[in-house]
Protein backbone atom coordinates (compact mmCIF):
# COMPACT_ATOMS: atom_id res chain seq x y z
CA UNK A 1 0.00 0.00 0.00
CA UNK A 2 3.36 2.49 0.51
CA UNK A 3 4.05 2.08 -3.39
CA UNK A 4 0.33 3.13 -4.02
CA UNK A 5 0.30 6.08 -1.47
CA UNK A 6 3.92 7.34 -3.11
CA UNK A 7 2.35 7.21 -6.19
CA UNK A 8 -0.60 9.10 -5.65
CA UNK A 9 1.69 11.88 -4.26
CA UNK A 10 2.86 12.40 -7.50
CA UNK A 11 0.01 12.98 -9.18
CA UNK A 12 -1.12 16.34 -11.11
CA UNK A 13 -3.24 14.94 -13.64
CA UNK A 14 -6.74 13.32 -13.59
CA UNK A 15 -7.36 11.77 -17.09
CA UNK A 16 -10.94 10.15 -17.12
CA UNK A 17 -13.12 7.74 -19.49
CA UNK A 18 -16.45 8.72 -19.29
CA UNK A 19 -18.65 5.44 -20.02
CA UNK A 20 -18.22 3.27 -16.79
CA UNK A 21 -16.18 5.68 -15.25
CA UNK A 22 -17.84 8.69 -15.13
CA UNK A 23 -21.46 6.91 -15.55
CA UNK A 24 -22.45 3.33 -14.44
CA UNK A 25 -22.11 2.71 -18.32
CA UNK A 26 -25.75 2.57 -19.12
CA UNK A 27 -27.10 4.82 -21.98
CA UNK A 28 -30.92 5.57 -21.57
CA UNK A 29 -32.66 6.22 -25.32
CA UNK A 30 -35.37 8.29 -25.75
CA UNK A 31 -37.82 7.72 -28.27
CA UNK A 32 -36.59 11.04 -29.98
CA UNK A 33 -33.18 9.20 -30.48
CA UNK A 34 -31.37 11.25 -27.89
CA UNK A 35 -29.71 9.40 -25.57
CA UNK A 36 -28.43 10.95 -21.99
CA UNK A 37 -26.35 9.42 -18.63
CA UNK A 38 -26.74 10.03 -15.38
CA UNK A 39 -23.20 11.05 -13.14
CA UNK A 40 -23.01 10.69 -9.45
CA UNK A 41 -22.73 13.99 -7.65
CA UNK A 42 -19.75 12.79 -5.69
CA UNK A 43 -18.18 12.47 -8.76
CA UNK A 44 -18.72 15.64 -9.91
CA UNK A 45 -17.90 17.11 -6.23
CA UNK A 46 -14.57 15.56 -6.59
CA UNK A 47 -13.63 16.99 -9.90
CA UNK A 48 -14.62 20.63 -8.61
CA UNK A 49 -12.34 20.09 -5.87
CA UNK A 50 -9.25 18.99 -7.63
CA UNK A 51 -10.21 21.92 -10.17
CA UNK A 52 -9.88 24.59 -7.24
CA UNK A 53 -6.63 22.71 -6.11
CA UNK A 54 -4.81 23.62 -9.12
CA UNK A 55 -5.10 19.97 -10.96
CA UNK A 56 -5.82 19.45 -13.88
CA UNK A 57 -8.66 17.09 -15.40
CA UNK A 58 -9.03 15.90 -19.01
CA UNK A 59 -11.81 13.88 -19.83
CA UNK A 60 -11.34 11.21 -23.08
CA UNK A 61 -14.33 9.13 -24.95
CA UNK A 62 -14.85 8.13 -27.91
CA UNK A 63 -18.25 9.02 -27.28
CA UNK A 64 -19.28 12.78 -28.37
CA UNK A 65 -22.51 13.28 -25.81
CA UNK A 66 -23.58 17.15 -26.12
CA UNK A 67 -24.57 16.78 -22.73
CA UNK A 68 -21.83 15.51 -21.00
CA UNK A 69 -19.67 18.48 -22.59
CA UNK A 70 -21.91 20.73 -21.71
CA UNK A 71 -21.54 19.43 -18.17
CA UNK A 72 -17.64 18.97 -18.02
CA UNK A 73 -17.78 22.38 -19.52
CA UNK A 74 -19.47 24.03 -16.91
CA UNK A 75 -17.56 22.70 -14.63
CA UNK A 76 -14.52 24.20 -16.07
CA UNK A 77 -12.71 21.36 -17.32
CA UNK A 78 -11.05 22.58 -20.43
CA UNK A 79 -9.02 19.41 -21.60
CA UNK A 80 -12.24 17.43 -23.51
CA UNK A 81 -11.13 14.81 -26.25
CA UNK A 82 -14.43 13.35 -27.51
CA UNK A 83 -15.34 11.10 -30.74
CA UNK A 84 -13.34 9.28 -32.53
CA UNK A 85 -12.87 5.71 -33.08
CA UNK A 86 -12.48 3.86 -30.06
CA UNK A 87 -9.55 2.29 -31.04
CA UNK A 88 -7.57 5.26 -31.36
CA UNK A 89 -8.00 6.45 -28.09
CA UNK A 90 -4.38 6.28 -27.32
CA UNK A 91 -3.99 9.06 -29.90
CA UNK A 92 -5.69 11.47 -28.32
CA UNK A 93 -4.19 10.64 -25.06
CA UNK A 94 -0.53 11.14 -26.57
CA UNK A 95 -1.76 14.12 -28.49
CA UNK A 96 -2.96 15.78 -25.17
CA UNK A 97 0.20 15.24 -23.07
CA UNK A 98 2.01 16.75 -26.08
CA UNK A 99 -0.05 19.64 -26.24
CA UNK A 100 0.77 20.46 -22.71
CA UNK A 101 3.45 19.06 -21.96
CA UNK A 102 2.18 16.62 -19.56
CA UNK A 103 4.98 14.30 -17.74
CA UNK A 104 3.58 11.01 -18.12
CA UNK A 105 4.78 9.90 -14.65
CA UNK A 106 2.70 12.84 -13.03
CA UNK A 107 -0.50 11.34 -15.12
CA UNK A 108 -3.89 9.03 -13.23
CA UNK A 109 -5.75 7.43 -16.00
CA UNK A 110 -8.95 5.84 -14.99
CA UNK A 111 -10.88 3.32 -17.77
CA UNK A 112 -12.93 0.52 -17.43
CA UNK A 113 -12.66 -1.55 -20.81
CA UNK A 114 -11.08 -2.33 -23.84
CA UNK A 115 -10.61 1.09 -25.59
CA UNK A 116 -8.62 1.71 -22.58
CA UNK A 117 -6.39 -0.64 -22.58
CA UNK A 118 -3.89 0.62 -24.85
CA UNK A 119 -3.55 3.83 -22.07
CA UNK A 120 -4.12 1.73 -19.14
CA UNK A 121 -1.12 -0.71 -20.50
CA UNK A 122 2.13 2.36 -20.54
CA UNK A 123 4.15 1.59 -18.32
CA UNK A 124 4.27 5.05 -16.70
CA UNK A 125 1.50 5.93 -16.45
CA UNK A 126 -0.72 5.50 -12.68
CA UNK A 127 -3.74 3.21 -14.26
CA UNK A 128 -6.58 3.02 -12.12
CA UNK A 129 -10.14 1.55 -12.99
CA UNK A 130 -13.55 1.03 -10.96
CA UNK A 131 -14.83 -2.38 -9.41
CA UNK A 132 -16.60 -3.18 -12.32
CA UNK A 133 -13.77 -2.81 -15.22
CA UNK A 134 -13.80 -5.53 -17.37
CA UNK A 135 -10.99 -8.42 -15.97
CA UNK A 136 -8.08 -7.28 -19.13
CA UNK A 137 -8.65 -4.04 -17.85
CA UNK A 138 -8.60 -5.28 -14.25
CA UNK A 139 -5.12 -7.34 -14.75
CA UNK A 140 -3.13 -4.57 -16.01
CA UNK A 141 -3.80 -1.70 -13.44
CA UNK A 142 -2.32 -0.73 -10.33
CA UNK A 143 -5.07 0.14 -8.48
CA UNK A 144 -8.75 -0.78 -8.76
CA UNK A 145 -10.80 1.22 -7.18
CA UNK A 146 -13.20 -0.47 -4.39
CA UNK A 147 -16.35 1.75 -6.15
CA UNK A 148 -18.22 1.11 -9.44
CA UNK A 149 -17.75 3.31 -12.06
CA UNK A 150 -20.61 6.57 -12.20
CA UNK A 151 -20.89 5.35 -8.09
CA UNK A 152 -17.96 7.04 -6.87
CA UNK A 153 -14.94 5.93 -8.02
CA UNK A 154 -13.69 9.32 -9.74
CA UNK A 155 -14.43 10.44 -6.08
CA UNK A 156 -12.30 7.79 -5.26
CA UNK A 157 -9.44 8.59 -6.59
CA UNK A 158 -9.11 12.09 -6.50
CA UNK A 159 -9.58 11.86 -2.58
CA UNK A 160 -7.31 9.34 -2.01
CA UNK A 161 -4.41 11.52 -4.43
CA UNK A 162 -5.57 14.69 -3.03
CA UNK A 163 -5.66 13.48 0.98
CA UNK A 164 -1.98 12.01 0.35
CA UNK A 165 -0.73 15.26 -1.01
CA UNK A 166 -2.76 17.04 1.83
CA UNK A 167 -5.17 18.82 -0.08
CA UNK A 168 -8.45 17.08 0.35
Amino acid sequence: MAAIQDRFKQIRTFIFDVDGVLTDGSVNLLATGERFRTVFIRDTYAIERALKAGFRVGILSSSNADGVRSWLTAMNVTAIFMGGPSDQKVNAYLGYIARDGLNEAEILYMGDDIPDYAILNRPVVFSTCPADAVAEIQAICKYISPVDGGRGAVRDVIEQVMKAQGKW
